[in-house]
């Protein structure tokens, strides 16, 4: 049997490149089973016995390192705090923006492009930018440290993303389609609701995810616009570092529940996932 090198070649660098990326991952998961003292070892732990302490002080609000006092974080709200604002913005993003990316991709009037583009340039601009300003009146309207404030400057940054995602899939939608359902006597907006949406709904889902993994992940505008009673994990994760000590393995432990939410909802649409990202790719 004749051995191809090359093809042994590129399995090693497949390998070697896949190691590479979830080396991190794989490091951290390990992390939230070990000890402080493991983990700040000079010399790495290979084998040790595993834990479940960093898990139940996580799900029980308690930092306790030994040779420091106990102190109470809140990871658990803030857990909640960030399903409340990711799927309240990701909501109110689809309800606003897939009618508009049908509106921009069905019907060409002046200065629709313009508009579009200038939903984007949302995208552009810096939190940084805008943080004093919304921070300055949001406290004069009385929204400051509110869901609201916080899923309405999230959708205000998801919007353009979904909506000119979405806007390319209605797009390579033919029209004849939903004529042709029209003609049967149905409505402009059952056509809509039957036939553009189901059609369009890999792209949906696409956009969806992009739209939650950026609400989940913000930081800025969530340490900024709330007090701790609404912010989010990411935000609430910097309790766990203090002036006595920075429990690492309890650190560890919250970045693997908090990017559960996210895998488990990526492993759940991976269907319409890989058919939103390769519709279109090809046409005949």
């Amino acid at each position: 049997m004749k051995i191809n090198i090359w093809s042994i070649l590129k399995i090693l660098a497949y390998i070697a490149i896949i190691m590479f990326f979830l080396f991190p991952i794989a490091w951290i998961f390990n992390m939230s089973f070990m000890t402080n003292e493991e983990i700040l070892r000079k010399v790495p732990v290979l084998f040790y016995e595993p834990t479940f302490k960093n898990y139940i002080g996580l799900w029980e609000g308690k930092i306790a390192i030994e040779g420091f006092a106990t102190q109470y974080v809140y990871f658990k709200q803030n857990l909640i705090n960030s399903g409340i604002l990711a799927v309240g913005s990701v909501s109110l993003t689809l309800l606003l923006g897939v009618p508009a990316a049908y509106a921009f991709a069905r019907y060409k009037f002046k200065g629709g492009e313009d508009i579009a583009f200038t939903l984007l340039s949302f995208r552009f601009a810096p939190a940084l930018l805008i943080i004093i300003p919304l921070n300055l009146y949001f406290t004069k309207i009385g929204l400051y440290d509110s869901y609201f404030a916080l899923i309405w400057v999230y959708q205000l940054i998801t919007l353009p993303l979904l909506l000119w995602i979405v806007r390319g899939y209605f797009e390579d939608i033919s029209p004849d389609i939903e004529y042709a359902y029209r003609l049967d006597g149905h409505s402009w907006f059952k056509s809509f609701w039957r036939i553009s949406i189901p059609l369009a709904k890999p792209g949906i889902a696409a956009a969806s995810l992009l739209c939650f993994i950026y609400a989940w992940n913000n930081f800025v505008f969530a340490l900024i616009l709330g007090s701790s009673d609404i912010q989010p994990v990411t935000v609430g994760a910097l309790a766990f570092i203090t002036a006595s000590a920075i429990p690492y393995g309890l650190i560890a432990c919250g970045i693997v529940v908090s990017v559960l939410p996210t895998l488990i909802l990526a492993l759940f649409i991976q269907k319409y996932l890989v058919q939103g990202l390769s519709l279109g790719a090809i046409k005949g």
